[in-house]
């Protein structure tokens, strides 16, 4: 019961000093990329910029502890530091102390929310959001925060929570662009750009190793961030107008406090609700991916624990919400990490940056943060799924247009929450007109097909009706409408059979459905039969009356009701 619930007790049995050995050298690759990253966060999400080093050091420890992937790196992400600055941004104004103290509350909520679904075993919520809808609110996020970071680069104040806002505050203060940020600023993205796309090829091309090419390139954003700070510095180019980190705080992260204000947390409730599904959607699917390379396994519901128990020490440490990141997983996972204490050897780097290297930042350019920011982001943006819904489905197309329009034009918060209302109605109106085939028997053999595929042998008194979805209260009054209209004017008809291999659950309002077609067929003389029923359905419906009631039988194959049933003589099919 410990181990399942704190699985560093089963790998930390296990631990040896070669799995140390690759999960400190991990965990240093690790740290050199997220100390930039989590300054440039920190100021996504509206914050000072030790947050972003606060939220990546306890939280780290805590997944350690409670999660299940060997590789998943825990700490701020681009669209969970968006959502925060969306959420607390309308309670708080940004710079002001109930700004941070709203954050705070925000982690520790999400937390909580993430804890009590893992106790409770509800890891399937997240299913709730289809994948189009989360490829959608995605890519127009990447969008929303590229467009956010470009008054660093521009070096202009600017405002705005949608991207109509965005492009207009930006363009009616275009005429103050700082000319030395704006240097700063292509510089950097240019060359973050190069990092990512040429520089390790280079490197090779050169004749320099691939595992000292591979962490030149990992570490790519740190020659950046002092090659601009020197700069800086040198020429002082704050005194220009150039706008630095300034003064942040060296030292532990510090114990905090969330706020417990019930109108605090009223306002924050469904924000924190909404970033909790979106980071567990995000983190679950980065470690599945990786687990799968290795052949591991995930615990949904262990990992909600494990992110949970994440925010919960980002709410208690300065910190704000917190979730698993791709970048820095694969980059954890390239560099040869064999268990979460790599996870642990990293935020002890973090500690160790935080404690002693924050004074050299005071220069750093923001305009470089924000060209940190801007590349990473623009990897999450995929206008092609687009394309690709549009040619496979159109109600998923209409859901990622939907979820990419509403969250460029009113808001992450709005985008995200009409996601999950297009992700329910979808999967409402596809199972509300199940797929339903009339099936006959393929010759020669023991196999039912559709009947407007196959050349099939059926027989005029007999009727199989193939339902492939579950009965509820949705389709119920479909399955009974389609069977009256079938039955109507076919004199000839003496046996109904409802082919159930499909169907996985009848809810209440399903088995009434069926007990009123039993009652009409009754009166019609028709025979009314199920074939192919699930064991757990006909756990189920043996408590109920159904099968009492049931004018016809319940055949194990429908081979077996095929063979009893069209060869029957033309006499009333009533038992």
């Amino acid at each position: 019961m410990l181990r399942r619930y704190l699985p560093i007790l089963d790998w930390g049995r296990r631990y040896t000093g070669q799995a140390f050995g690759n999960d400190a050298l991990a965990a240093v690759i690790v740290t050199i990329m997220l100390i930039p990253q989590s300054l440039a966060y920190a100021l996504l999400a509206g914050l000072p910029p030790q947050a972003g080093i606060y939220a990546s050091i306890l939280p780290i420890i805590l997944y350690a502890i409670f999660g299940t992937s060997r590789a998943l790196a825990v700490g701020p992400v681009a669209v969970v530091s968006l959502l925060t600055a969306s959420a607390v941004g309308q309670v708080a104004e940004q710079g002001t102390a109930g700004y941070a103290v709203a954050a705070l509350t925000l982690a520790g909520l999400s937390g909580g929310f993430l804890v009590l679904l893992g106790v409770f075993r509800l890891g399937m919520l997240a299913n709730f959001l289809s994948h189009p809808v989360i490829a959608g609110f995605i890519t127009a996020s990447g969008i929303l925060i590229a467009a956010s970071q470009l008054r660093h680069i521009l070096g202009v104040e600017a405002e705005g929570h949608t991207l109509i806002e965005m492009v207009g505050s930006l363009a009616a203060n275009i005429g103050q662009t700082n000319p030395y940020t704006l240097a700063i600023g292509i510089a950097a993205t240019a060359f973050l750009f190069w990092v990512r796309r040429g520089m390790k090829t280079a490197l090779r091309g050169r004749g320099v190793p691939a595992r000292a090419a591979d962490i030149a390139t990992k570490a790519g954003p740190v020659f950046a961030v002092i090659a601009t700070t020197v700069v800086v510095w040198l020429f002082s180019l704050n005194d220009a107008g150039v706008s630095v980190v300034g003064d942040v705080p060296k030292g532990l992260p510090p114990l905090t406090l969330p706020g417990l204000s019930p109108d605090l947390i009223r306002q924050l409730l469904i924000p924190a609700i909404l970033i909790s599904i979106i980071g567990f959607v995000e983190s679950i699917s980065v470690a599945q991916t990786l687990a799968a390379k290795r052949r591991e396994r995930i615990n949904p519901n262990q990992e909600l624990i494990g992110l949970g128990a994440a925010n919960l020490g980002a709410a208690f440490t300065g910190g704000y919400p917190v979730t698993g990141g791709f970048a820095r997983s694969a980059v954890n996972d390239d560099a040869g990490a064999e268990t979460p204490a790599a996870g642990a050897y990293t935020a002890l780097g973090l500690a160790l940056a935080a404690a002693f290297l924050t004074p050299l930042v005071f220069y750093l350019p923001k305009a470089t943060l924000a060209a940190t920011i801007i590349v990473a982001v623009l990897g999450l943006v995929d206008l092609s799924i687009l394309r690709r819904t549009w040619s496979y489905a159109g109600a998923d197309f209409a859901a990622v247009a939907i979820t990419i329009l509403l969250t460029l034009g009113a808001g992450v918060e709005i985008g995200v929450a009409t996601g999950v209302v297009v992700s329910l109605l979808l999967h409402l109106i596809k199972t509300s007109k199940p797929h339903v085939a009339i099936v006959g028997l393929v010759p020669g053999t023991h196999h039912f097909r559709n009947i407007d595929r196959h050349d099939v042998q059926t027989c005029p008194r007999l009727l199989t009706i193939r339902i492939d979805e579950s009965l509820y209260f949705v389709n119920a009054q479909f399955l009974e409408t389609l069977i009256q209209d079938r039955v109507a004017d076919d004199s000839t008809l003496r046996h109904v059979v409802l082919m159930c291999p499909a169907v996985n659950s009848i809810d209440f309002s399903a088995l009434e459905s069926l007990e009123a077609v039993n009652r009409r067929l009754t009166d019609l003389g028709i025979g009314f039969h199920l074939s192919e029923v699930k064991g757990p359905v006909m756990d189920r419906l043996q408590t109920t009356h159904f099968l009492d009631a049931l004018n016809g039988r319940v055949f194990l194959s429908q081979y077996d009701a095929w063979s009893e049933l069209a060869g029957a003589s033309s006499k009333s099919a009533i038992q």
